[in-house]
């Protein structure tokens, strides 16, 4: 099979700084990376958001060479989709919110364009050749400046009826554990109050450190304060792993799967592979085991591989 026969695609990893295009051709199991770059994301106008995806991807058309037909699109996007509607919620681009955005890059690149959440991606990434690759099912949790995730099964993700399923950070903190450590119930940007994000991601850690007595410091921070004795650090990391241990305890009897895979920020923190399943063996009945909690293979640059392996998915 020549170049020019083989399939491709391209994935398209989208934050609120940088847009990410990465150019794949089909390697039958796996895929083989031909092209890469990044640009800044135009945050407010929507017209430039479109014709900076659409420089990316003509860019990137021209280092694959001469295809049969456009390369499908795959795009790993913050925030969720309304699903009656199509239009874009919550997402930390302002230029999006309210969009239509699959539709628009449709037309704009005139091709096949699917759409996932950024956390769907890195599961999907670390179920196929990463971490989790050749497990029966996996999760991806990602615990950074959020919390959300993604399920796999047999290397595929299962998105669900309205392609949320993973959406683990928006659970709510049950009313016995903010009581035994006297939390507050923290609103969320989605519109709830409570909700695990506002507690276990990045900046929630710095929250707990601010009510256990600290200065709210940044987690990497905390971590070391805590193996030098502080007492607040200390005490924020240990609300932090309970909580924790909780939410993925809870993934475990919702979706059981045989591993769990962390993204994110935290997902660098050592201490959380250590102690984490103990965490949640606290959470558990009698008779579960606790699937292994894993680091990620490709971690944050898994979002644009991600992408392209949910067109080629959608493509099968």
């Amino acid at each position: 099979m020549t170049s020019s026969e083989q399939r491709s695609y391209h994935g398209i990893d989208i934050g609120g700084t940088k847009i990410e295009l990465v150019s794949w051709l089909d390697a039958g199991s796996d895929l083989r990376e031909v092209f890469r770059e990044r640009v800044a994301t135009p945050g407010t106008d929507f017209d430039e958001f479109l014709a900076a995806i659409a420089g990316l991807v003509a860019r990137g058309d021209t280092a694959l060479g001469q295809q049969a037909k456009p390369a499908p699109v795959g795009v790993g996007l913050p925030g969720v989709i309304d699903s009656a509607t199509g239009r874009q919620l919550s997402s930390n681009i302002p230029a999006l919110n309210g969009r239509i955005v699959a539709a628009a890059l449709q037309g704009a690149l005139a091709r096949t364009v699917v759409i996932g959440n950024d956390c769907q991606c890195f599961a999907l990434s670390e179920a196929q050749g990463g971490a989790a690759a050749g497990l029966p099912s996996m999760f991806g949790a990602i615990i950074g400046t959020g919390a959300g995730g993604g399920y796999c099964v047999d290397g595929r993700l299962q998105r669900g009826f309205n392609a949320i399923a993973g959406e683990w950070g928006h659970w709510t903190v049950p009313a016995p554990l903010l009581a035994q450590y006297g939390l507050p119930v923290f609103d969320c940007p989605c519109g709830k109050a409570g909700c695990l994000e506002r507690y276990v991601s990045g900046p929630g850690l710095s929250k707990l450190h601010a009510h256990a007595g600290g200065d709210g410091a940044q987690p990497l921070t905390i971590v070391a304060r805590a193996n030098n004795g502080d007492a607040a650090a200390a005490q924020a990391l240990a609300i932090h792993l309970d909580l924790l241990g909780h939410a993925m305890a809870s993934l475990v009897l919702a979706y059981d799967p045989h591993a769990i895979v962390l993204g994110g920020g935290l997902s660098k923190l050592a201490h959380l592979y250590q102690q984490l399943p103990a965490a949640m063996r606290r959470h558990l009945f009698r008779g579960v085991q606790t699937p292994p909690v894993l680091p990620p293979r490709f971690g944050d640059a898994g979002g644009a591989r991600g992408a392209a392996l949910l067109a080629r998915q959608q493509s099968e």
